[in-house]
């Protein structure tokens, strides 16, 4: 399948389906996807990531992951007020990247393409660039001073590795890259490339404890992933936000993409989509099977011993490391934003008259 047709898939489900939502107002496309030609290949392992736009704030969990039409999507029900206006759309570097896009299934009010128009004219000003950069800068702050040792493992394991990830965030956002969730440490090592900064990539890996993570090992943990995955999709019935992660639809995206990246030597960025699915197939397995949890917990455990996390300690000492290298990070972070934003000039000023 290209592009092309998971897209016209996407449009097919929003004007059959999404339509019929309670306060619907429009949908448009975000994640990866939307950088790719609609001639090109959909990329082994890829959804198609839709914003639902509603009048009032959705109730309970969205709709996740499903298949279409042979295209596996993502649907995420998003709140009017949570992108207007156009200013608190610029703010939220989750958003602020497929608004700009503007790749919009559907618009009967005319108020997405609108939105469209002023979030684009500003996308790039140095000012937002910054802003969104800060925000996630704080945000990676707080959230590692407040990791909870108190909370389930797998619980406390998701606490660490999700603003742990967002270092990348910091550096894909000032280069004006889609912050994408499960290639992040990829993006972020072919951004760094681009701009000649290769060396500050292996902090961000240090970080996360896989700078010396072999090929072997893994696979080795790929292939465990795998078996875990299988189980806990077979007995999976508490939902979750991320429950649609776990079934067999979203297999590929799991497991499949992370074996491909391995076979091609990318085995190091994996391991953050690898923690995050181990810990989520553990949370459910918990409130689902807790003997089948007990029983596939080395499995998880073994991962995270080759990252060099063995407790809560282990933990708390790592987000501490983090918490401290980030004016490190900030700097490279302004190296980005100097090389990539039209009049930044590395302070946070705009050159332009």
């Amino acid at each position: 399948m290209n592009i092309g047709e998971a897209r016209a898939a996407a449009r097919d489900w929003v004007h059959r389906v999404g339509r019929t939502t309670e306060g619907y107002l429009g949908a448009y496309l975000s994640g990866s996807t939307t950088a790719l030609a609609g001639h090109s290949e959909l990329p082994v392992g890829t959804d198609v990531d839709i914003m639902l736009i509603t009048q009032q704030p959705p109730a309970g969990l969205k709709p996740g992951k499903f298949l279409h039409r042979g295209a596996l999507l993502e649907v995420t029900d998003l709140a009017r007020e949570a992108i207007t206006p156009a200013d608190r759309a610029l703010g939220n570097y989750h958003l602020a990247h497929g608004l700009d896009r503007g790749l919009i299934l559907d618009d009967p009010t005319g108020e997405l393409h609108r939105l469209h128009q002023e979030v684009a004219a500003k996308f790039a000003d140095p000012e937002q660039v910054r802003r969104r950069c800060t925000g996630i800068r704080d945000k990676i702050d707080a959230a590692l001073g407040a990791l909870d040792a108190g909370a389930p493992w797998y619980d406390q394991v998701t606490s660490w590795l999700f603003p742990t990830g967002i270092t990348t965030h910091l550096l894909l956002v000032a280069g004006l890259r889609n912050p994408t969730v499960r290639l992040r440490y990829l993006r972020t090592r072919q951004l760094l490339t681009e701009l000649g900064l290769t060396d500050h990539y292996p902090t961000l890996l240090r970080q996360l404890g896989c700078e010396e993570l072999t090929r072997e090992r893994a696979a080795h943990h790929a292939d465990r992933l795998a078996a875990t995955f299988d189980a806990t999709a077979a007995v999976a019935r508490t939902s979750f936000f991320f429950s649609s992660d776990i079934t067999p639809a979203a297999r590929p995206i799991a497991i499949d993409a992370s074996r491909e990246l391995v076979r091609r030597g990318d085995h190091r960025e994996i391991v953050f989509w690898l923690v995050a699915t181990f810990a989520r197939c553990h949370k459910i397995l918990a409130a689902d099977d807790p003997a089948l949890h007990e029983e596939l917990a080395p499995a998880f455990s073994d991962l995270l011993a080759d990252l060099g996390i063995l407790d809560s300690e282990d933990l708390r000492r790592r987000g501490e490391a983090t918490r401290a290298c980030l004016p490190e990070l900030w700097k490279v972070a302004e190296d980005v934003m100097s090389a990539a934003v039209p009049g930044y000039d590395g302070d946070g000023r705009d050159t332009h008259p």
